[in-house]
């Protein structure tokens, strides 16, 4: 199934010695930048009485610091999915010509915008018009961009600072008929971009982007909704230049990687764009965890706004709303009609095309087939056919071993004949593959041999049961580590298997406990997170040391064992937890905190994780439910 942003090289231009990008570098990240700019502005079903879309905008938010910060100073992350008032990006850059190089920066964020439905000059919630149309108040966003183009040597001697707001403004639109009206509000956004550069040796540099919201705070308790009003949205940063390369903050080469350790990007995830490679001349820093050189699945016919989803689920989904769901979805947003509209006018050919994409494999180099040369007839029926005048395969079978607890060595001669399906014997060329195998010269292991057959015109019978132990070079080692109890496979002989009828019976997520370190996690168990550094999801990392609530235990098909949990500090784990959004966790990456009941402990703040090569959603195995 083509997914919306896929691993590879978008269609950009090439650099070689040094040459710089074309003047059009960002536009080659076009799709990518405008993805990340609506990841989550509106998810599926679009509607607005959908409980996912009560909470807007999830990622590079950037509130005034007083507001944000009336709890406490914000926890530095590698991506945007926590609310800041600043976001920093440092990356490397290899410079071949420092005199003539001019770096370019373009700062990207939606402004928000209050839709409000007004009947007879006062505020509604909707409007029904004469003609059958629907008008809902709901929150849009305007995308706004900054651009920052400078010398590199001048970023070397000082930093530039450069205001990046939006003005604030009103829209008044007249309803037909005089059945009211649609106003249109936003407020003043104010924050500024600051870029500095830093030599670290000949030809290599460090890039710093820092982008703040300098708007005054709001009231400390003023609802979320309301303080957005004074935030950037999805923020993020595209870094451009003539004459440089930027380097790979996920692979870097070896000889900077000490350097990209040291570089501190907080609330954002820097990725290389371009075509493949461990350098680039552009890069995208966003506040969604990305591939480096990500690119637009060349499958998708349009955005979304589930930009790391599955276009094929969304669009069947889609399909399968009611007449009475897509009505409000095109009263909730003029980009909800445009999905629709896209989704009900679609082609077969092109939703053919979403289905079955596969681009980890590569094609295998062309081989000639092999030259099949026809046998010399042989005049006893029961022999083999003679040595054929080309190469034959070294499929013979070998004889046995002097040492019966060793594999068979090189073929010997036949000393009988043997049936046509039998191996063939030695040619009376030694350079040549033999015919026909010998009969062992001394035991062989029973595990190996087959049973003979009673009919010579038919092949061996399967082989027997070892009559004696087993060599032990043969026998697997067994493993210092016993597998835990709760990876033991639930299937037993008598449940079914996974796919039959019954095969759940006697489990129940909701009731079901697993033992971790002596106590019994199930349902409403307070736990500590600490996920495992190999194999644990990039998301799960950031989650470290953070305290959660066990939700259910869910058994998977192959016998594991994971735990869904709601984190104690989410604003939203209410919400999450009405509709099966968790995070999932092994019983090996839970520490059982004190039985319910006991004080909550605060959550201790994540440190931050290396960035990790491939990157997925957390909240999987669960499917999306509405």
């Amino acid at each position: 199934m083509a997914e919306a942003l896929a691993e590879g090289g978008t269609k950009g231009a090439a650099t070689s010695g040094g040459a710089g990008p074309s003047p059009g570098v960002f536009e080659h990240l076009g799709a990518v930048a405008e993805a990340v700019l609506y990841e989550g502005y509106l998810l599926y079903p679009y509607r607005r009485s959908s409980a996912k879309n009560r909470v807007r905008w999830q990622f590079g938010v950037l509130f005034p610091r007083d507001w944000v910060e009336a709890d406490g100073p914000v926890t530095p992350g590698v991506s945007g999915s926590a609310d800041s008032w600043y976001q920093q990006t440092e990356c490397l850059l290899r410079v071949w010509q420092p005199d003539s190089v001019r770096v370019r920066v373009r700062v990207r964020y939606l402004q928000m915008q209050r839709k409000q439905v007004e009947e007879a000059g006062r505020p509604v919630a909707s409007l029904h018009g004469d003609d059958g149309t629907v008008h809902l108040t709901f929150d849009e966003a305007l995308p706004r961009e900054c651009e920052i183009e400078a010398p590199l040597d001048e970023l070397l001697r000082g930093a530039r600072t450069v205001a990046v707001s939006a003005p604030a403004g009103e829209d008044v639109e007249p309803l037909p008929d005089d059945a009211g009206r649609v106003v249109r509000s936003r407020e003043e956004i104010r924050a500024e971009t600051t870029v500095t550069a830093e030599r670290l040796s000949e030809g290599l540099c460090r890039i710093r982007v820092r982008t703040t919201n300098t708007a005054p705070a709001p009231p400390p308790r003023t609802p979320r909704d309301e303080a957005l009003r004074r935030a950037l949205i999805a923020t993020h940063t595209l870094i451009g230049g003539d004459g440089v390369e930027f380097v790979s903050l996920i692979d870097p080469p070896a000889d900077v990687e000490a350097l990209v350790r040291a570089c501190r990007n907080e609330f954002t995830f820097p990725v290389l764009g371009g075509e493949a490679g461990d350098t680039a001349p552009v890069l995208l820093s966003a506040p969604i965890i990305l591939p480096d050189h990500p690119q637009v699945a060349p499958e998708s016919p349009g955005d979304l706004h589930d930009a790391a989803e599955i276009d094929e689920i969304l669009t069947l989904r889609t399909m399968l709303l009611t007449d009475e769901e897509k009505r409000e979805a095109r009263a909730t947003d003029p980009r909800a009609a445009a999905i629709l509209d896209r989704v009900d006018t679609m082609p077969q050919e092109i939703f053919e095309r979403l289905h079955g994409a596969v681009r980890s494999l590569t094609p295998a180099p062309p081989t000639a087939p092999p030259t099949r040369v026809p046998p010399a007839a042989s005049a006893d029926p029961l022999r083999p056919p003679a040595t054929p005048a080309g190469p034959v395969p070294t499929w013979v079978t070998p004889t046995a071993s002097a040492d019966p607890a060793r594999p068979t060595a090189t073929p010997a001669a036949s000393a009988v004949p043997a049936p046509p399906w039998a191996a063939p014997t030695p040619s009376a060329d030694p350079a040549w593959p033999p015919a026909t195998a010998a009969a062992p010269a001394g035991p062989v292991p029973t595990w190996v041999t087959p049973a003979p057959s009673a009919d010579p015109a038919r092949p061996p019978a399967p082989p027997a049961a070892p009559a004696g132990p087993v060599p032990t070079w043969a026998t697997p080692a067994p493993s210092p580590d016993p597998a835990p109890p709760w990876a033991t496979p639930v299937a037993s002989a008598g449940r079914p298997a996974w796919w039959q009828e019954g095969a759940d019976d006697g489990l129940s997520p909701a009731t079901d406990t697993v033992l971790v370190d002596g106590v019994a996690l199930g349902g409403g168990s307070r736990v500590r997170l600490r996920p495992r550094g190999r194999g644990a999801d990039a998301q799960d990392m950031f989650l470290t040391g953070r305290t959660a609530e066990v939700a259910a235990v869910f058994h998977d098909v192959d016998g594991s064992v994971h735990l869904a949990v709601t984190l104690d500090d989410d604003p939203a784990a209410e919400l999450n937890n009405w509709y099966g959004r968790f995070h999932y966790f092994r019983p090996d990456e839970l520490e059982p905190l004190e039985p319910a009941g006991s004080p909550d402990e605060p959550s201790a703040p994540a440190p931050a994780a290396a960035p990790a090569r491939h990157m997925t959603d957390s909240e999987t195995p669960a499917a999306e439910a509405e």
